[in-house]
């Protein structure tokens, strides 16, 4: 099967079991999920794998993934960038988006689920978390990319990551709101960090040079509803013929003949949250083509050369297909989660609006 075009209660169970048993098949016993047997683990991937589960209803594997997290956690709140056999590959960094990103899973899978019970229960997780990642914002809104082994920032900020970052605050945010807990530093947090991200383009890529070859950057401000509106209608059409190869996918950077399933999927929903569901339909019936016989997808297309390249089928980019399946179809109630900010007010003022009602 190489198309697909999704509507409205239609997912495709069916074609996706597979999927979603690849992905079981690679998760250890502790709950850890790895890009794929023999490989690397690392939060940020671990979590996206995560979500797809939870979409599936293998919510047994999903909760055991986040308890997995919630094991490795440091004292500190964060997670090193990647783990092999629960060991740290390398402690010289650990990335920011990679930690808050936590937050997003959890609230995903509440959304799902509506056990409050796991919400409670990964609680501390998730502050302890996000409060560390807000240790390393600066005055001007934006956080540091990653942190080094002496708890300092590296000094600059990628517009991917802390876009990521926001869409984590927001989820942070509404978690703490259904648990009476307090968040308001969070609040604003997140209006300092989505008004850089907006108005403050000079405080991102400071010390190298511009990441606007990649196709995230142009994206995922939309796909985190940093920008809205008419202003993300035309950011993604500014730059469409750029990175989107008609009947493949999108690239992973401009100037590279590769397109990338995940960033595909992302884009896909980043164009939902637009509205443009004619071209959401379009891009992701494309990406099928890239199933393999055991349920995975191939992370990447190299077609000036027509091939599969690299030759890796990463859970994540199976979590990116599920979650993509979902927003088109609305499956399950995390299906707007990535289309739409539905940031929830504090619970004085939601208990004030229902006394007015």
């Amino acid at each position: 099967m190489t198309s697909l075009l999704l509507q409205k209660g239609r997912f495709p169970k069916a074609l996706l079991a597979p999927t979603v048993n690849y992905i079981l098949a690679q998760q250890f016993e502790d709950g850890c999920i790895p890009w794929y047997r023999g490989d690397k683990a690392d939060p940020w991937d671990h979590t996206e794998a995560a979500m797809g589960l939870s979409i599936a209803g293998e919510w047994a594997a999903a909760e055991l993934a986040y308890q997995w997290l919630a094991d490795q956690q440091l004292a500190d709140g964060s997670w090193w960038n990647h783990y092999r056999n629960n060991q740290a590959l390398c402690k010289k960094k650990r990335e920011t988006n990679f930690i808050a990103y936590v937050a997003t899973g959890i609230w995903h899978h509440y959304l799902i689920t509506e056990d409050r019970s796991f919400l409670q229960h990964h609680w501390q997780m998730v502050r302890q978390a996000i409060n560390f990642v807000l240790r390393f914002q600066s005055v001007h809104g934006e956080i540091d990319w990653a942190v080094d082994e002496q708890d300092c920032g590296l000094g600059d900020a990628l517009i991917t990551a802390n876009s990521s970052i926001a869409k984590s605050l927001e989820c942070a945010i509404n978690i703490a709101v259904v648990l009476a807990e307090d968040c308001q530093h969070w609040r604003t947090a997140r209006t300092r960090l989505v008004d850089c991200l907006r108005h403050k383009p000079e405080r991102f890529d400071r010390t190298w040079e511009s990441k606007a070859r990649y196709s995230m950057d142009w994206f995922y401000p939309v796909l985190t509803g940093v920008i809205t509106g008419d202003d993300a209608r035309k950011r993604i059409d500014s730059r469409w013929s750029t990175f989107v190869e008609n009947n493949l996918g999108c690239r992973c950077v401009s100037d590279e003949p590769w397109v990338t399933i995940a960033e595909s999927c992302e884009l896909t929903m980043a164009l939902l949250a637009i509205g443009d569901h004619a071209r959401a339909v379009n891009l992701y019936s494309w990406l099928h083509q890239f199933l393999d016989s055991d349920g995975g997808y191939w992370m990447g297309y190299q077609f000036r050369d027509k091939v599969v390249w690299p030759e890796e089928k990463t859970t994540w980019t199976s979590g990116a297909i599920l979650l993509a399946a979902d927003a088109l179809t609305e499956h399950t109630p995390a299906a707007r989660l990535f289309t739409q900010v539905n940031l929830l007010a504090p619970a004085q003022q939601r208990k004030s609006r229902t006394l007015t009602v």
